[in-house]
């Protein structure tokens, strides 16, 4: 019935808007835009009836989450695509999950997976926590209001995600606004089930002298474990028992088990300009806007000077018929009295200039007509020399790993029997909190001509404080850890043709001294045969301490302390070509690793239920890792067919320690037409595919992912997982209709022993609202 319901409500929407395409706009008399019907009725276009038409627009950035600088974005209203950003495994099914809305992730393309951040058990979830160098803020013309809701299966196991947005500005220096995300996955299978709930506020100021960006972000995340199922044959040979089980019905290793993460994160970044104000040319926009503005005031003028100009003749009429006209007696109407102009040979007096002829006054009035327009279309502007930059970041974490009904020798080892809960339960309670201060200076770029680029120097300092349960089980450890690091940043952001960022920081005092991060990258622009070409490099070089958490970890079943692990060192080379026109892009990138840090799960299979002597531990392997990726992207299109291809390669030469599929492919086609010249139709499917590879296991009392370490391994992949859909777009709504998963199979595991759903049927909608 909801599906139903849901449905009406998009085709009746399409049906307005089919009508709505048939509205045109007039200005009245008073130069108000209204929008008229077929009938000739106004619309009234808010809550108020006013027949002015709303102004529409919105402006959208990233910031660097150290010196708060604004990089340039795209807002998320964009139709294509949009069907696959419900899933959790990504836009081109690029992750490994567990199955369900909402669980944990990691990234099969290992080039792209990012740096591990110090609380890692949040690291899964970055699909949910939005990072602030990812977080958008916003500029807004009118107050805007962004719904969206997906929705599959039914109150048993489907799933519902529903996310609002709500933005303002402020004038036009302040921009405020909000977000809600709640993701709900009730789960196809047994004690499945996901729970998240974010909620935003954020801030910016952009002025000349001053710039802020405040943001606030508080995130909560349950995850129901059940350890798999118990036989894979359930899914891959189902034939081989007796019953037919539903997804629900078949068994699973673990019941009431939870992890649940809540975190909150405070960012705010604030800097002070000194420079100086020049005058520069008007942008194309503004000189739009000027003139309207110019010509509305003028007509205003005009029609106030008028009104006067009438008020007076009336005025003079009234007192005309009151009054006995007065007769001048000997002085002719056109009569001049001598002095009334100035002669032809008149100075300079009183300030004013008189000229020698009406050929030197006309030369000087066209001189000075031709001064005022050449500054006319011009505009002050404030240029920043010098910035003084301070930024905030503090991360409060709390997880809690609950379990009530572990099976028994589940676990390989038991540190602690005493403690709160007692038996099979567990309760591993880990907290986290981190304050980090930044202090810059920065050159900025582009004050004058020489200026190429823009020079920054900076401080950091961060405390950091855990606690974790003691061997007792009733109490906790603490640890406190303290650092310092310095560097600096050299960048060239503007102009066309070379764009370049270059960035060292190394760390002098506290736990992590000795660590030293390097990161450049560069762009080269430029036309060949009237095509753009880019060429992009991008490399970095790392020589990092294992995070906290692989140095120490304390539970009651996992434990370890390893302060004599070495720094891990990271190369990385990438090239990106690519061609705009024939929509063509090469990526190519070389990884090496030394001293690898990772996890490594082990467990025996057996024919009970699934699973016994559970253990993980952190290895480090000194051998040099390399790893090759190849990645080409092509877009086809031949009048309303598009295809869009992305093939991966990647090539590991120790895939016992770091696995990857050989292969990774994600492959869209699909006809685009219009109906009624309003509605965008995107109608088609796609495949993701990856061939066969022992992929990382999940831990469910670690909630990371981990290398195989069991002596029965298990491989994944080889099986495509394609989904059919109609993609569309109506003026400021976009939604889709999709059937995920059509073709089924035997074999469709992206996480060991973990299926992903069956054939479901999914809706979403997006909608914007402007008030």
């Amino acid at each position: 019935m909801k599906k139903k319901l849901i449905l009406s409500i998009i085709l009746s929407t399409s049906a307005v808007a089919c009508i709505n395409a048939q509205n045109y706009k007039q200005m009245d008399e008073n130069g108000n835009i209204t929008t008229r019907n077929e009938n000739g009725r106004n619309n009234k276009t808010d809550s108020l009836g006013s027949d002015k038409e709303i102004p529409k627009g919105l402006k959208v950035w990233n910031i660097d989450n150290r010196f708060g600088d604004r990089i340039e974005a795209i807002p998320d209203t964009v139709s294509d695509m949009y069907m696959n950003s419900i899933f959790t495994s990504g836009l081109r099914g690029e992750y490994n999950t567990t199955g369900n809305l909402g669980s944990p992730r990691v990234n099969r393309i290992f080039t792209d997976r990012t740096t591990g951040s110090q609380f890692i058990f949040t690291d899964p979830y970055d699909y949910f926590i939005t990072p602030v160098d990812k977080f958008q803020f916003t500029n807004t013309l009118s107050p805007i209001t962004n719904i969206s809701y997906n929705d599959c299966g039914n109150k048993t196991n489907g799933e519902d995600h529903f996310k609002a947005l709500f933005a303002v500005n402020s004038g036009k220096k302040i921009g405020l606004g909000f977000k809600f995300d709640y993701l709900y996955g009730r789960g196809f299978y047994s004690n499945q089930s996901t729970s998240h709930f974010n909620g935003s506020l954020y801030a910016s100021y952009i002025g000349d002298r001053y710039d802020m960006h405040f943001l606030f972000s508080s995130n909560h995340e349950k995850v129901s474990e059940n350890g798999g199922i118990t036989d894979d044959n359930y899914i891959t040979h189902p034939e081989s028992f007796n019953d037919n089980f539903g997804e629900n019905e078949i068994p699973t290793v673990l019941e009431k088990n939870w992890n649940r993460n809540d975190n909150q994160h405070i960012f705010l970044s604030h800097r002070y300009n000194i420079g100086f104000n020049r005058k520069v040319k008007m942008t194309d926009e503004e000189i739009k806007a000027k003139k309207f503005a110019l010509e509305s005031a003028k007509e205003n003028k005009a029609k106030k000077e008028k009104e006067k100009a009438e008020n007076a003749k009336n005025q003079n009429n009234k007192e005309n018929e009151q009054e006995t006209p007065k007769v001048l007696i000997g002085r002719p109407a056109d009569a001049k009295i001598v002095g009334d102009e100035p002669s032809d040979s008149a100075k300079k007096v009183n300030g004013r200039i008189s000229v020698n002829g009406k050929s030197q006054s006309d030369s000087l009035l066209a001189a000075a007509k031709k001064a005022e327009q050449d500054t006319s279309w011009l505009k002050n502007e404030y240029v920043p020399v010098t910035s003084f930059i301070h930024t905030l970041d503090f991360n409060n974490y709390s997880r809690i790993y609950e379990a009530y009904n572990t099976p028994k020798d589940y676990y390989a080892n038991t540190y602690y029997k005493d403690g709160i809960l007692s038996g099979d339960s567990i309760y591993d309670n880990i907290k986290f909190y981190s304050i980090k201060n930044t202090f810059a200076i920065a050159l900025l770029e582009g004050f004058n001509k020489y200026a190429k680029a823009g020079l920054k120097v900076f401080g950091s300092h961060e405390y950091r404080n855990i606690s974790m349960p003691d061997n007792t089980g009733t109490g906790t450890t603490s640890w406190g850890e303290h650092d310092i690091s310095v560097g600096g940043q050299l960048s060239k952001t503007q102009g066309n043709l070379l764009h370049y960022n270059i960035m060292a920081e190394t760390w002098l005092v506290g736990k992590d001294a000795g660590q030293l991060k390097i990161d450049g990258k560069a762009d080269l622009n430029f036309k060949i045969l009237n095509d753009t070409v880019q060429l992009a490099v991008k490399a970095y070089l790392y020589r990092l301490n294992p995070t906290f958490f692989y140095r120490h970890y304390q539970s009651k079943h996992l434990w370890w302390d390893n302060d004599g692990l070495d720094k891990e060192i990271r190369t990385h080379i990438e090239g990106d070509f690519s061609i705009k026109r024939t929509r063509t892009n090469l990526r190519i990138a070389v990884d090496n690793i030394q001293n690898y840090t990772y996890f490594a799960q082990a467990y025996n299979i057996t024919s009970s239920f699934g699973r016994t002597g559970n253990t993980v531990s952190v290895n480090q392997s000194s051998e040099n890792i390399s790893l090759l990726t190849a990645q080409l992207s092509q877009d086809f299109t031949l009048g309303p067919l598009n295809w869009e291809n992305q093939i991966t390669y990647q090539k590991s030469t120790n895939s016992n320690i770091l696995p990857v599929p050989d292969v990774n492919i994600y492959s869209n086609l699909y006809i685009r037409f219009m109906i009624s010249h309003v509605l965008k139709v995107d109608l088609g499917g796609d495949v993701r595919y990856f061939t066969k590879y022992y992929a990382p296991d999940y831990s469910p009392v670690l909630g990371q992912y981990c290398v195989q370490n069991s002596n029965d391994k298990t491989e994944v992949g080889n099986c495509p997982i394609v989904n059919v859909y109609a993609n569309m777009h109506l003026k400021h709504t976009r939604f889709f209709v999709m059937m995920s998963h059509v073709t089924g199979g035997s074999d469709y595991f992206f996480t060991p022993h973990y299926p992903l759903n069956g054939r479901v049927f999914r809706f979403g909608v997006s909608w914007n609202f402007f008030n």
